[in-house]
């Protein structure tokens, strides 16, 4: 995530002066009938309200609030269109442009159009926030005229794809104040979205409200969610009742007993789910006892991948390294298996183990995620033997991740997804060297990964062969030889909806994210 995130958009206060009077000015269509939609999530919703910088849970509701120029397609496996209808590229890769979609309006009121997009998309990279890599290969942007805007790149990438990020893409009204990171910290939007805020209580368990943006280009004459609301659950079984009672629509993740409970219950709707979400335990190679690269190796040969596996029962599968299945770096015959005797040997090897001292490691993970619970819990079992004695806790996000970001634990379980579908956006995130921290959470700095890492966007598009084998490099480099991390399990959504809800479909791109917009609303 982000560690795993996901979540939320904005309370709504004032939409500024100006953009208050364009949305008086405008005929909106009449009120369809109200409906609402309620996500229940076990974590936080909001981190950040500013779409340059958001890079966490809020992603299940700002992309309800925002749009990107495209959006990904899990079927063709390419970038389809969104706020850009067409777009074309150079033979060099290094130019392209894209056509937008015509009578488009922010939430602000202001229309939609080049000089916007040119606007919005050089703030973010201005930013310098954690996903505005994104656009490190932009060297210029060009509004050429009202509806067509081109894109010069340092280097080839692509950029189709690019734009279709689930973080940092977001086309947004950089004029809507004149302070937009005070304007959008107080709960306010100016995307283009389907949805806007109505209210947003930091917090609190009723956490978020949306409601319909009348003048959205898609229109609202077909039924639709006009209101969707994130309700933050941190008990499965409360959350659980609360499907049954049909005062939720959707919840996100359920264990698997009460998973398969949900498959045979009338009224209700299952779906699991693969996805490109991994688990990942990243250790502190900066300080304390896992700077010695013997524990933690022997601590990736602790774990019990398979037995994981099965304990998961169905809301995993196996990890083959960093970058899972679907994505180019992807390894199918790097399978870890527990080695317990090996670990044993390592653990010696540094003064600890069996009859040697005592290592005691402290761990944190994500308060609520019961995979991750039972994931630790298995863990601390397998160590105590082993004469380790694991500290483990739970912790809101928010708070884990400050936590990580000050190097106060020696071991971090989390969960990433990539930005777009492409592997760079772990390697670049979470090993890549860098002086802030922010999700390079193992604190590593190696100038060969640095340098492998580096060569990632350009050879994805002129030699994905070449592309390929520098991800094998890096996967052996970062887990078996550095051993910075352990990837134990990729996540498989498992999901459960009232049973009268259509068109619900799981986009890996967007990971936890249901875009209401394209539903039916049940009854």
């Amino acid at each position: 995530m982000r560690r795993r995130l996901i979540a939320a958009a904005l309370a709504l206060l004032l939409a500024g002066c100006s953009g208050q009077q364009a949305q008086q000015a405008r005929q909106e269509p009449p009120p369809a009938k109200e409906s609402t939609f309620v996500y229940v999530e076990n974590l936080g919703v909001v981190t950040d309200w500013d779409p340059a910088s958001s890079y966490s849970n809020e992603i299940i509701a700002m992309q309800n609030v925002y749009e990107s120029l495209t959006v990904y397609n899990p079927v063709t496996k390419k970038a389809g269109p969104r706020l850009a209808t067409s777009w074309r590229a150079s033979s060099d890769g290094r130019t392209w442009t894209f056509t937008l979609r015509s009578g488009v309006t922010f939430h602000t009121g202001r229309p939609l159009d080049s000089a916007a997009v040119k606007a919005s998309i050089e703030r973010t990279m201005r930013s310098k926030s954690g996903p505005s890599y994104i656009w490190n290969a932009v060297e210029s942007i060009r509004a050429v005229d009202p509806l067509t805007v081109t894109f010069t790149l340092r280097y080839a990438v692509p950029l189709d794809l690019v734009a279709s990020s689930g973080y940092a893409a977001y086309i947004y009204d950089t004029a809507a104040s004149t302070d937009l990171k005070a304007w959008f910290a107080a709960g306010r939007d100016a995307g283009t979205g389907p949805y806007t805020v109505a209210s947003w209580q930091k917090g609190k368990r009723d956490e978020l409200t949306l409601k319909a943006y009348r003048p959205y280009w898609g229109g609202w004459d077909r039924p639709h969610y006009t209101r969707v609301k994130y309700i933050v659950i941190p008990d499965l079984d409360e959350a659980w009742q609360r499907l049954l009672r049909g005062e939720a629509s959707f919840v996100h993740r359920l264990n698997p007993a009460l998973y398969r409970r949900a498959a045979r219950t009338a009224g209700v709707r299952t779906a699991e789910i693969p996805s490109f979400q991994t688990a990942m335990l990243l250790f502190n190679t900066a300080s304390g006892p896992l700077t010695d690269v013997r524990i933690r190796r022997a601590l990736r040969k602790t774990i019990d991948y398979d037995g994981t596996l099965r304990a998961l029962r169905g809301a995993a599968s196996p990890a083959t390294g960093v970058i899972p299945e679907g994505l180019l770096g992807h390894l199918p015959d790097r399978r870890p298996k527990q080695d317990l005797q090996g670990a044993t040997r390592l653990l010696t090897a540094a003064g600890y183990g069996p009859g040697g001292r005592n290592l005691r490691l402290t761990l944190t993970y994500a308060q609520g995620d019961e995979d991750q619970r039972v994931f630790v819990q298995r863990l601390a079992a397998t160590l105590e033997p082993l004469n380790v004695t694991l500290v483990a806790r739970a912790m809101p996000w928010e708070a884990q991740w400050a936590r990580g970001k000050t190097r106060g634990q020696d071991i971090f379980l989390m969960y990433w997804w990539p930005d777009y579908a492409d592997a760079y956006s772990w390697f670049t995130n979470v090993f890549r060297s860098a002086e802030k921290v922010e999700f390079n959470l193992t604190y590593l700095k190696d100038r060969v990964a640095d340098g492998l890492i580096d060569t990632l966007p350009e050879l994805t598009v002129t030699d994905r062969a070449a592309a390929q084998r520098a991800y094998a490099r890096l996967d052996r480099r970062l887990l078996e030889v550095q051993a910075a991390a352990a990837v134990p399990w990729v996540v498989n959504y498992q999901r459960a909806y009232l049973g009268g809800i259509q068109g619900y479909n799981d986009n890996p791109a967007y990971p936890d994210v249901v875009f209401a917009y394209d539903l039916r609303p049940a009854g």
